[in-house]
């Protein structure tokens, strides 16, 4: 999967740290090293004290007092991420005293690896600080010393390997924290996409429900038999209470991600089906557009359809209206979309909810603005005006 958030009609995907880093032997151990990282430099120090005993008995320098200080050298490495800079000034410490002892010792490698912590758990300046202090001690054993034959030879090898253990910290410092910027971004994506699916559970399942209570109450109202008056009272019931049920559900969610739906999302074109499935509950819907109609991306067509219908859902169930207006007005490339009724201005909840806040950040992907309150003449208004120019589309799309 892509390294960066990749948006689709159907809201951002979520990002997860690719494969190749996470996966494999490198996650594993990665894993390992994060679970016990005071068993693994324990570790670490033992299988480098051994290596480094086996050469000291072989070679001219072997006594107990080289022993002792190669022993405390390569101990640095097993408490190397407790405090890295202070563990490895006292690494420089002793390494001093070696030096002054007059015997070189393969432990030193210890240093090298107290210079990679540095860099790869400290801040950049620091590391370099570290850096140079070894490089320091560098120049001090190659002249003392002379490992490679001479003392140019010397400084330049001994200098290759404090490089090498100073960009391969900085690099594990890098690559830190880009896997922790990988896990911001699935975290911000995986709440995102909770609120999507609640905003499209809401306008899906509150729309239905409401027309359904208010078939149910229609025909409470009109029916003679007492019978069936019972029964529709209790499907009039039922739908309240997965109303309420839902609303509870909601208030989680937009606190996991079921399969995708695919069927086509609706769009303008719906429109009409949508406002016959409303006019059937007893409310008169009128529905007009104005300006030359454009192109619009699938996107801007959801946020239409899913404007108007939480608008005229809102006026089933808040409003006690007789008619509302759904007009459409085209002026490139802006949209405008209102949605009237002459009903109260304001219902029990006053029309508030995750509705109006659904509805305002749709219209904010598009650019655009949402207002929803007492209409001029009297009843309720929503008005949304979308900005569908390309750069807005790209960003909702």
């Amino acid at each position: 999967m892509p390294a960066m958030t990749e948006y689709t009609s159907r809201g951002p995907t979520s990002l997860q740290p690719p494969e190749d880093i996470t996966g494999g032997l490198f996650g594993w151990g990665r894993n390992i090293v994060r679970s016990y990282p005071l068993a693994t430099d324990a570790l670490l120090a033992a299988a480098l004290l051994a290596l480094c005993t086996a050469w000291l008995v072989k070679s001219p320098f072997a006594d107990v007092r080289a022993g002792v200080v190669q022993t405390a050298l390569i101990a640095t490495v097993a408490a190397r991420r407790w405090r890295p800079s202070f563990v490895f000034l006292i690494a420089c410490a002793i390494a001093f005293a070696q030096w002054l002892m007059g015997f070189p010792l393969l432990g030193d490698g210890a240093l090298l690896i107290g210079l990679y912590t540095v860099a790869a758990h400290e801040p950049r300046i620091r590391a370099l600080a570290a850096a140079g202090l070894l490089e320091a001690g560098v120049i001090m054993a190659a002249v003392k010393w002379v490992p490679a034959g001479s003392v140019t030879h010397s400084l330049l090898f001994l200098t290759a390997t404090v490089i090498a253990a100073l960009f391969s910290g900085l690099t594990v410092a890098s690559g830190s924290r880009y896997l922790a910027w990988m896990d911001q971004q699935a975290t911000i994506a995986a709440a995102a996409e909770r609120t999507r699916i609640a905003r499209e559970l809401h306008d899906i399942v509150s729309h239905s429900l409401s027309v359904v209570i208010t078939l149910a109450d229609a025909a409470v109202v009109v029916s003679r038999s007492d019978p069936d008056r019972e029964v529709m009272a209790e499907v009039s019931q039922a739908g309240r209470q997965a109303l309420t049920d839902m609303r509870a559900m909601l208030g989680v969610l937009r606190t996991d991600e079921g399969p995708a739906d695919l069927a086509p999302q609706p769009g303008v074109p719906e429109l009409s089906v949508l406002l016959e499935r409303v006019r059937a509950t007893g409310l008169a819907v009128d529905f007009d557009t104005a300006g030359a109609p454009f192109p619009i991306g699938a996107a801007a067509g959801l946020t239409v359809y899913r404007i108007v219908q939480e608008a005229l859902t809102n006026t089933i169930r808040h409003a006690g209206a007789g008619r509302a207006r759904v007009s459409i007005r085209y002026d490139a490339p802006l949209m405008e979309v209102r949605v009237a009724d002459d009903g109260a201005a304001a219902g029990p909840d006053g029309h508030q909810g995750h509705g109006i806040d659904g509805m305002r950040e749709r219209a904010a992907l598009h650019h655009g603005t949402l207002s929803a309150g007492p209409a001029p003449g009297g009843g309720w208004l929503v008005s949304a005006v979308l900005r569908l120019d390309s750069r807005a589309e790209a960003v909702a799309t």
